[in-house]
């Protein structure tokens, strides 16, 4: 598999502290119209700390079937104890899930050693493809490049998603990316700079919004019609940092919400609702 173009770390609706799968259900059929690449169940923008186990399985086998092989699906598996980790991956493995996305781990903060080691073990784990996931805002410790390459010797890691927030660091990154090892940004508002850098893609939570536009400008990129999709960029850049003002996905689940595409913005503590001023600002985008 060849990691490009828009991949959607999809919501996860919930109602009355259920899994609303009525209103999961639309999303599916909405965004497999809109021409994206892949999907991701159970990221960060899925609320996955707030998803119990059965609940992720679920989810997972649910997902798989609904889909039904239009486009690839990922599950989102990450921690903080390797061992943990690799049971999870085991326990969904046989649900005809076709890869994974598994963050550095967190709170812990490896050395580069450990960080490695972990994702030498997750590989060792599963025949499945891996998306590695660099976010050292939120887990506390930075993948170094030189670390990233040492595991793409490993077979089945196949790209990064890349949230290093360093320009430096993602440009050396893509610029010095091996053959068949993709880089997409997990940087919302880079998008339009790492397409430009050569980046393979994004995997965006505010493509759940606009969608087609997202898909687009990759696109366009890829043609080299850099102006046209610079058009379209600018008119997304302000709704993408509207996004991310309040805790995701709650300002995403608002918007999605309004477009009655989800029954209601219900998300799980710690993360709460949006507040009615953010609310009135992102009325006006849709």
């Amino acid at each position: 598999m060849n990691l490009s173009g828009i991949w959607l770390p999809i919501i996860t609706p919930f109602l009355n502290d259920e899994i609303d799968f009525d209103s999961y259900d639309r999303l599916l059929e909405h965004y497999i119209s809109k021409n994206i690449s892949g999907l991701i169940v159970l990221g960060t923008t899925g609320e996955c700390p707030a998803v119990d186990d059965d609940e992720a399985r679920l989810l997972v086998e649910h997902t798989v079937e609904k889909i039904g092989r239009r486009i690839p699906v990922f599950a989102g598996v990450g921690g903080n104890y390797t061992k943990h980790v690799v049971e999870k991956i085991r326990s969904l493995d046989n649900t005809g899930i076709d890869g994974y996305l598994s963050v550095v781990p967190y709170y812990n903060r490896p050395d580069q050693r450990g960080i490695y080691h972990h994702f030498k073990s997750i590989s060792e784990t599963t025949s499945k493809q891996i998306m590695i996931y660099n976010i050292p805002y939120r887990t506390g410790v930075n993948m170094e490049n030189e670390t990233v390459f040492k595991t793409t010797e490993l077979t089945n890691i196949i790209g990064i998603k890349d949230s290093c927030g360093n320009l430096k660091q993602s440009m050396e990154l893509i610029f010095n990316k091996p053959e068949n090892f993709s880089v997409m940004t997990g940087e919302d508002l880079m998008f339009y700079t790492m397409l430009g850098l050569g980046g393979d893609g994004g995997v965006l939570a505010s493509a759940h919004i606009y969608t087609e536009k997202f898909a687009d400008i990759h696109s366009l990129m890829k043609s080299n019609n850099h102006l046209k999709a610079i058009q379209i960029w600018k008119e997304l850049t302000g709704l993408v940092e509207l996004l991310f003002c309040q805790p995701n996905p709650a300002p995403i689940k608002y918007v999605l919400k309004n477009k009655n595409l989800i029954t209601d913005d219900e998300v799980r503590l710690p993360i709460m609702a949006i507040d009615k001023q953010l609310g009135g600002k992102l009325d006006q985008f849709i």
